[in-house]
């Protein structure tokens, strides 16, 4: 067994990411127990989801530096740790205090996964960017998929205390394993910067976190990607709560989510390989684009029947997904890699942001209102702006070749 092998090490970060990926994407399933289990709200208790996601995302700048420096084994060994333990428990919480405190033990948790296994792809997978992002970031996305019918299942037999002790238990251990393997490329690969993105491409340049952000593409990318995570989010979190506003069936609910997964995952690695063909733009504006169909779609037909929830669900999660895989890659061809934990920490934090609307500011909706029209409605218009974000990204870039502000001596 060759440890450095770039594909054994692609691997054992996939199946690290596949562990986390039910700290978000099963969540919904536990909402409605724990609603009827304790009485809290459905606000208070999506408010615990949006504190996962801030943390995160809001830790991954400090340790996407500390990653880049000291490599991933020790952090993502601390990451099992966190994860047993936070998710574990989260059944034992007998007050919101503790509900939220044990998620965010978990959301930072699943920070060092997540932060560590996309910097150590976009390292050993310099001239693939988008295909090897898009790998590593369906572990997360599709990872639930294999897990959701047995966490319905127990849940349902065993009630939903057990079911998130038993999988906290065994996620945590599998990380702490898959750990012990995880390391940085002996040397960094003295190949271009650039990915499939074009004249936007950077090449040969390596920026640090400080250089990035004083180019003003930096910003305009953090604010598309706040504005497209909002519509995923939204429906990851409170999927449980929309269909039984709807009356739509738990049969319904469990498929959806089920195939929701397996469609995100698909959408990662898809247009990942697309970007990497047509150029990172073209793919995100494209897809950002069909997303704010599909958000459309999911609130005026979705709601019609089981079988209709199903599909504009699945349409929509296959056109979220990919900006967990292109945003890594296009900060990639712009800022280079060798800094990329780090860089991409930063940037992710915008999904944190997103979380604010899509999980606790939409339930809080709901609540006063008694409709998800504003949420759906609201977060297809910011899949459309978005788009135009980003294609006007492309259209400057294709007159300016390098991010411009940064100082001339960043190698």
């Amino acid at each position: 067994m060759n440890v450095n092998n770039r594909w054994f090490q692609l691997c054992a970060s996939v199946v690290a990411m596949i562990m986390i990926a039910n700290l978000q994407y099963s969540w919904t399933l536990f909402v409605q127990p724990l609603q009827h289990g304790t009485g809290w709200k459905l606000s208070d208790i999506q408010f615990a989801f949006t504190l996962f996601i801030l943390f995160q995302t809001w830790v991954q700048p400090a340790q996407g530096w500390l990653i880049d420096r000291m490599g991933p084994r020790l952090f993502i060994s601390v990451a099992g740790v966190l994860c047993g333990i936070g998710w574990g428990g989260l059944g034992r919480a007998t007050t919101l205090t503790e509900l939220y405190a044990l998620y965010v033990l978990a959301g930072i948790g699943a920070a060092l996964v997540y932060g560590g296994s996309i910097g150590s792809a976009l390292k050993w997978f310099t001239e693939r960017r988008g295909l090897a992002a898009g790998i590593m970031a369906a572990g997360f996305g599709g990872g639930t998929a294999l897990f959701v019918p047995v966490i319905a299942s127990m849940i349902r037999s065993r009630g939903y205390q057990a079911t998130f002790l038993s999988t906290g238990v065994f996620q945590g251990l599998v990380i702490l394993a898959v750990a012990q393997f995880l390391r940085h490329p002996p040397a960094e690969a003295a190949k271009p910067a650039g990915g499939g993105s074009g004249a936007s491409t950077v090449r040969g340049r390596q920026f640090t976190t400080g250089q990035m952000l004083q180019t003003p593409q930096f910003y305009v990318l953090y604010a598309a990607f706040v504005m497209m995570a909002t519509g995923g989010l939204l429906v990851t979190a409170n999927a449980g709560p929309i269909a039984k506003s709807w009356g739509l069936s738990a049969g319904a609910l469990a498929l959806a989510t089920s195939l929701n997964a397996l469609a995100n995952g698909a959408s990662r690695v898809f247009w990942g390989w697309v970007s990497d063909k047509t150029g990172r733009e073209l793919a995100m504006g494209v897809a950002f684009l069909l997303q704010a169909a599909c958000l459309f779609l999911t609130l005026t037909i979705g709601r019609l029947s089981d079988a209709l929830f199903t599909i504009t669900l699945v349409l929509t999660f296959f056109t979220w997904g990919e900006v967990f895989s292109l945003f890594p890659s296009i900060l990639g061809d712009y800022y280079g890699t060798r800094h990329a934990t780090s860089n991409y920490g930063v940037l992710y934090s915008a999904k944190g942001v997103a979380s604010i609307i899509g999980g606790w500011l939409a339930a809080l909706l709901f609540e006063r209102f008694g409709t998800w029209s504003a949420c759906f409605y609201g977060s297809a218009v910011l899949a459309l702006v978005a788009a135009g974000l980003i294609f006007g990204l492309r259209a400057s870039a294709a007159a300016v070749q390098s991010p411009v502000g940064v100082p001339a001596a960043a190698k």
